[in-house]
Order: C-alpha cells, then structure tokens, then sequence
C-alpha cells in the first residue's frame, strides 16, 4: 500500500558544550521543564534509508522507519513510525530475520517550542547532544522547516562547528559519514 503523504521533518543534530546552558534556553523557549524518556534504540540492516526500533523501556516502543541525508546543519527527514506494546518481542523477532546493526541507549529531555521537538540527550558511551526536529506540516516546504531550525538553532545557542552529519549510531561505530 502506498502513501501519498509521508510525514517530514527538518532536523539538526550537534554536541553540547555546555548542557547547562542549553537546558536552560530550551526551559526559557518552551517555558516547560520538558520530559525525560529513557530510549533503546536497536537498527536494523535495510537497503534504503534507517530501520529502528525505539524501546521506551515501559512495556511500549515504536518502530520507525526514516530516509535522510546524511549531511551537516538541516536536513530534510521522510519518516513512519508504528507504535508496539511489544517492542521486546519485535526486536527477538526483527534481530533474527535480519540481523542487528547496533544498539544505542540514551536518556533524552524533550521540549516542544512551536512545532519544534528539541532533544537534549545524554547517549550512552558519546555524551551530550542536541537534535532538532521541526515537524512540517503537509503544506509547509523544507524551506520554511530549515529557516525554523536555523532560528532556534541560533536562539538555543548552538554554534555551526558543532553540527553533526549523521546519526548516534554512526559516531559509535567510529566516525560521522560525509555527504
């Protein structure tokens, strides 16, 4: 079954300097404290794009599906996501039928400023980062997504030099792939 709309998101992804500082901007943008989600992340071996599946580590995951270039600052993000109340099981049964690419846990504090999803996430065995994530809407082009991301990028205090291309899983295995 196809479908015409594919949910999209613009995203940035950099290291923290300085988590205090961006926790802080992110509480004052948002004028939350946001919410800490503890997340695994198992990939899958696929031949386009990224299989994950996010274990919450509650008895609930989801399993995502995303397709973005790996380049730095803004990027564009086609993704679908299915929701599981058995993340455990799928994982066993996803790990068996295709094998597993790597694994990577993190604790991320979520803050939504506008249509935007900030994370600051503490990654297992990396450290501190930050991504970014403006949701667009159907109507909205990439355009306006990457001048939103800019904005907040500038406004959270995040500098260019410390702009990633790719995602977690490429820094652990070694290094960041380049566009």
């Amino acid at each position: 079954m196809m479908v015409d709309f594919m949910p999209a998101n613009v995203e940035i992804k950099a290291r923290v300097r300085d988590r205090v500082k961006l926790v802080s901007n992110a509480e004052r943008l948002s004028g939350s404290s946001g919410c800490v989600i503890a997340q695994t992340d198992t990939f899958f071996p696929v031949p386009c794009g990224r299989l994950k599946l996010r274990d919450f580590r509650d008895g609930h995951g989801q399993l995502i599906f995303y397709d973005r270039p790996d380049a730095q600052g803004p990027k564009l993000s086609h993704y679908a996501i299915s929701p599981t109340e058995d993340p455990s099981g799928l994982a066993t049964v996803l790990s068996q039928a295709l094998g597993v690419k790597g694994v990577v846990k993190k604790e991320r504090r979520l803050y939504m400023v506008g249509q935007t999803r900030v994370h600051v996430d503490h990654v297992e065995g990396l450290g501190d980062f930050m991504e970014l994530e403006v949701v667009l809407e159907e109507q909205q082009n990439p355009q306006e997504g990457e001048r939103l991301a800019q904005q907040l990028m500038a406004e959270l205090g995040v500098d260019q030099e410390d702009l990633l291309t790719g995602a977690y899983l490429d820094l652990m295995a070694g290094g960041e792939p380049q566009a």
